[in-house]
């Protein structure tokens, strides 16, 4: 009984510290500013398969570096049929940072970064083939904000997915 209380009172202290950790996010693609996206793209309906828009793309030139937005622990750098060349990150809060359509990966799976480090390049990767080279953002709480949810085409998906532009 005392083993489990003390590992339930550790995995509390880790919970609590991930959310105690400062976010601070910065733009992730060098060199771009508020012009280079679209401040009404996230939750843009219709998109394409994925029905609504559920991040922001940055816009910028094929081969662009592209720096983590916060500090945190890269889960998965590889290659999806959607996002095409991606960087899943866990940052602070316990959100999910997802970059994709990259050109190049120039990070691994299950390495720490910071806003220096640089997770890859612009490109069209995925299903932005054929497409202006752009970085898609987004940002993913895994602690549901049950409040966000509305009657919009997946409306119920808002308490997951936060605007990554009010953080830029």
């Amino acid at each position: 009984m005392r083993k489990r209380k003390k590992v339930l009172l550790t995995l509390l202290t880790l919970l609590t510290l991930g959310f105690l950790i400062p976010q601070q996010l910065k733009m992730p693609v060098q060199g771009a500013t508020t012009s280079d996206y679209n401040p009404n793209s996230f939750w843009f309906y219709p998109w394409g398969k994925s029905v609504t828009h559920k991040g922001v793309d940055i816009f910028a030139a094929t081969g662009t570096n592209v720096h983590a937005s916060t500090i945190g622990l890269v889960l998965y750098a590889g290659k999806i049929p959607m996002g095409g060349k991606i960087v899943l990150i866990l940052g602070p809060k316990w959100r999910l940072h997802y970059y994709a359509h990259l050109n190049a990966l120039k990070t691994s799976s299950f390495t720490f970064v910071n806003k220096k480090s640089t997770l890859g390049t612009v490109g069209t990767s995925g299903n932005a083939a054929g497409k202006s080279p752009h970085l898609h953002y987004s940002i993913v709480t895994m602690v549901p904000y049950v409040w966000r949810m509305d009657s919009d085409k997946q409306g119920w998906k808002k308490m997951f997915y936060l605007n990554p532009i009010a953080y830029l």
